[in-house]
């Protein structure tokens, strides 16, 4: 009886050690496969085009000083006057004009201790900003402005806030054509690294659109704009 009993328990232990080595097999030739699947190659692809602006902001802003609050008034309502017709003069729409309400500085309101009196005790800065989409209309209009200087309206060219502004809208037409040449690129290289490699470019792992920059091409042209976007994606490679 007990020689029986240990030739089963000799058996069933022979039986589970082989059991055991199959499933040892199976398991490492399944971890080989799964790690031929996590070959893998991330590459980048760049999409980099210009496009010109569609929109122009363009504040005009003045500045004028006097003694009397109405007289000052009456000199901002004068010149606002001047610069509205000008703009009309060439070919600037009114609808695209508009005008702020002037920022009034009363300096005797701000003297401290024996500081001398201002020559002008009343200044005032006025903008009217053109908001257009014919850029070369409204740029044409820029370079001429300083006709208005003859008539004694004296601009803050100096202050940031006058600065023109080029805005791009056209994003949304041109995302899908710019993200469609990344990817195409980014596939180019990484075809070139499979082949450098000797192994074939399998499926996309994954992928990942960048974020869409948009910027003056330089500094003398801001109203032309470069769109940029980088495309990641990376890509199974088998032998």
């Amino acid at each position: 009886m007990s020689e029986k009993s240990n030739a089963s328990a000799l058996v069933l232990g022979l039986s589970i050690f082989l059991g055991l080595a199959t499933l040892g097999y199976l398991l490492g030739d399944a971890a080989l496969s799964v790690k031929e699947l996590e070959r893998s190659v991330k590459v980048k692809g760049l999409s980099e085009r210009e496009y010109p602006a569609d929109i122009v902001i363009w504040p005009i802003q003045f500045i004028a000083a006097d003694n009397n609050l109405q007289t000052l008034y009456n000199t901002l309502e004068e010149s606002t006057g001047k610069i509205t017709s000008f703009l009309k003069k060439h070919q600037i729409k009114a609808s695209d004009i508009s005008s702020n309400p002037p920022t009034i500085t009363d300096k005797s309101a701000q003297r401290y201790g024996n500081s001398a009196p201002a020559l002008f005790r009343y200044s005032a800065v006025q903008t009217v900003t053109v908001y257009s989409n014919e850029i070369d209309t409204v740029r044409l209009a820029m370079g001429v402005l300083a006709e208005l200087g003859k008539e004694g309206i004296v601009f803050n060219s100096d202050d940031y806030e006058a600065r023109p502004e080029y805005i791009f809208t056209r994003l949304n037409e041109v995302k899908p054509i710019m993200i469609e040449e990344a990817t195409r690129k980014a596939r180019a290289v990484a075809l070139k690294f499979a082949q450098d490699s000797q192994s074939r470019l399998g499926k996309i792992k994954r992928a990942s659109q960048g974020q869409f920059s948009i910027n003056a091409r330089d500094k003398s042209t801001p109203h032309m704009k470069r769109v940029r976007v980088v495309s990641t994606v990376e890509y199974y490679l088998s032998d």
